[in-house]
């Protein structure tokens, strides 16, 4: 079965089988979304319905089939969802449990296939269509932007983008925009350009590269440490990354 991934601003989205993550936490919030008679644990226990998890939540997933969204804080769509948490850490929703939750065929669009999902929590399908930054700087949207720039291929070196060089491309000091930045998004600059590496690396997977390949476009030394920074995030090695994301 070949899974099935969307990467755009703000959101990436898997279908997949065979996804063993160990603990671990990431930037984004989480929605996990089991298909019908699949297998699936979180935290150990077993579950059938769907589960938003919070930001920076750490967390274990077994699932046989079934979808993963990770989903930018400061979106409108992550904002939707954290208000859904009502200040947990996680929550179930055993009314998003459909019986046809598979991949999507040709003929479907991927935003159309989901309207039960964004239908059982109430949410809007615009959410995934254009799921906009809540930012409100404009200079630091403006690097938000340029960051965007790597999902459609025109890849940025993360070595062009120290905290020094940012800061005076925006006509800031280097504290003021650590400060800033911290201040809209919710983590600070280093971890947070991380995530994106994270990001860059598997949009690269996905575009059939090597892991080496993978971890030069996305600014890492070799695939070693790429791998070890991949398991730190994703709870899991770039190679089963590579696994999960070009099986057929």
């Amino acid at each position: 079965m070949k899974p099935t991934v969307l990467i755009q601003a703000g959101i990436v989205i898997i279908y997949g089988s065979s996804l063993d993550a160990a603990p671990h936490s990431h930037h984004a919030m989480q929605v996990i979304w089991p298909q019908k008679n699949s297998n699936c644990k979180f935290n150990g226990n077993e579950i059938s319905e769907l589960i938003i998890i919070d930001s920076k939540i750490e967390h274990q997933l077994q699932m046989s089939k079934g979808w993963v969204f990770l989903i930018e804080p400061k979106s409108d769509l992550g904002q939707e969802l954290f208000r859904k948490l009502g200040g947990k850490s996680f929550k179930t929703f055993s009314s998003a449990t459909i019986s046809t939750i598979g991949p999507p065929t040709q003929e479907e669009s991927l935003a159309k296939f989901l309207i039960p999902l964004f239908k059982a929590l109430k949410l809007t399908s615009q959410s995934l269509l254009n799921n906009k930054s809540t930012v409100k700087d404009k200079r630091i949207q403006q690097i938000l932007t340029e960051l965007d720039l790597c999902l459609h291929g025109k890849c940025i070196k993360p070595s062009n983008w120290r905290a020094s060089e940012v800061a005076g491309q925006l006509a800031l000091s280097e504290s003021r925009f650590l400060h800033l930045f911290s201040e809209e998004l919710g983590i600070a600059w280093r971890p947070y350009l991380l995530w994106r590496r994270m990001i860059c690396a598997i949009q690269a997977i996905i575009n059939n590269t090597s892991a080496t390949e993978a971890a030069h476009l996305a600014g890492f030394s070799d695939s070693s440490h790429l791998s070890r920074t991949f398991r730190n995030t994703f709870g899991m090695t770039i190679r089963q990354a590579l696994t999960l994301f070009k099986k057929s």
